[in-house]
């Protein structure tokens, strides 16, 4: 029985195969089916194309106020004078301008004069201070604490630093402007001057002062927090001037005759 069940197993192999041969797609359909997915994945790596590099960072076309680069915050200087013109710290940027419209209120409109009030509230802090160191073993109270008072060296010199570079710039625009090379310039640096006139008649310099102040805690807050709007405004109006002062070139300032300029 044994050697007719290993008979019968042969047979029945090769019945199976002969099925398969006269059937396609039957015998190596799974053999083929994995050669035809890895051919497929080898096709499809080495047909899709490289990686595309990713992009340099370039310049945003956008409108900016002013043509500035960097944030309001950086074009303070980024540090604690930026904090407080934009104000980032509310009490620190609310107390300075409290001073400084205190200082209005006393200067300009009850008239005080800076070396009286000054000598008035030394007066008055020192008897105070004076009488009560005094006073202070009578009383059985301990005597006032008053700390040393000294001007840092490092934001002096910084301040002075940025103060000299921004004078020196004034005077470089100024040379540029006096020496007849740029016209749009010339126009307006007398524009300015001649509404910086206007204004001085209306106010003295405390006052023209305190204004500036006051403008430089609110103009660039606000700027920061209505930023799109702004530059959005300022774009076509920048437009605007531009488009008119072709049509002045064209009309008037293309007529003036002009000698030749000296090159430095």
């Amino acid at each position: 029985m044994a050697d007719e069940h290993h008979r019968e197993e042969p047979k029945q192999e090769s019945l199976i195969e002969k099925i398969s041969e006269k059937i396609p797609g039957v015998g190596h359909h799974d053999s083929s089916s994995l050669d035809s997915g890895d051919e497929k994945k080898k096709s499809s790596s080495s047909s899709s194309p490289p990686p595309s590099p990713s992009p340099s960072p370039m310049k945003s076309n956008i409108y900016r106020l002013f043509g500035r680069e960097k944030p309001v915050h950086k074009v303070f200087g980024g540090g604690k004078p930026a904090d407080v013109f934009l104000w980032r710290n509310k009490k620190t940027s609310a107390g300075v301008l409290g001073v400084a419209t205190a200082a209005w209120i006393l200067f300009e409109l009850l008239e005080y004069h800076l070396l009286t009030l000054v000598c008035y509230i030394l007066i008055l802090a020192l008897s105070i201070l004076f009488l009560w160191s005094n006073a202070s073993t009578f009383i059985q109270k301990r005597p006032p604490h008053i700390p040393e008072f000294h001007i840092p060296e490092k934001p002096l010199l910084e301040f002075a630093a940025a103060l000299r570079i921004e004078i020196n710039r004034a005077f470089v625009v100024l040379r540029d402007i006096a020496s007849g090379r740029d016209l749009k310039k010339f126009l307006y640096a007398i524009a300015g001057l001649w509404v910086l006139s206007i204004v001085g008649n209306w106010c003295n310099f405390l006052t023209l002062f305190y204004i500036a102040f006051v403008l430089l805690h609110t103009l660039p807050v606000f700027y920061e927090k209505y930023e799109v709007q702004v530059d959005s405004f300022a774009e076509k109006v920048h437009a605007e001037i531009k488009k008119q002062y072709a049509v002045f070139d064209a009309k008037v300032l293309s007529k003036i005759p002009r000698g030749p300029l000296k090159k430095d």
